[in-house]
């Protein structure tokens, strides 16, 4: 360890990351070059093979050529996923059977059982409310 100076450390350690980050980037653009619905097979082969062959100079001239549409790309990807979940969302609450409320009804029934035990509900008005409850 003595003879491993601390700034080669932190050479070595900054070579890594930046390794790392090569591939990060790497694999990003060669995930949009398959994802771009614009691209027609041969395009994307062409990219992939400019990427691959000359991995440095692929890359950055991907990134001047179609970089700004890599982001409105991802940007628009996002929506439209967030969009397919909220409409998820929706369809799974708007479809709810009522068959499936029982446990909401059972939680209902334990609170008014409680209100009637504490003096808040006279035995009348719990067995309305029960009744009211149990015709939904």
């Amino acid at each position: 360890m003595s003879s491993y100076p601390l700034l080669n450390i932190f050479w070595t350690m900054l070579w890594f990351f930046l390794w790392i980050l090569w591939f990060m980037l790497l694999f990003r653009v060669i995930a949009d070059i398959f994802r771009d619905d614009h691209l027609n097979g041969w395009a994307k082969a062409g990219w992939t093979i400019f990427v691959c062959i000359l991995p440095f100079l692929g890359i950055f001239v991907y990134l001047v050529a179609r970089g700004r549409g890599m982001g409105e790309r991802a940007q628009e990807r996002a929506q439209r996923q967030e969009q397919a979940f909220r409409s998820y969302v929706q369809d799974a609450a708007r479809d709810k059977p009522p068959s499936d409320r029982g446990p909401d009804r059972v939680g209902e029934l334990e609170r008014l059982a409680g209100l009637r035990k504490s003096g808040d509900l006279t035995e009348d008005e719990y067995q309305q409310a029960k009744s009211k409850l149990l015709a939904v």
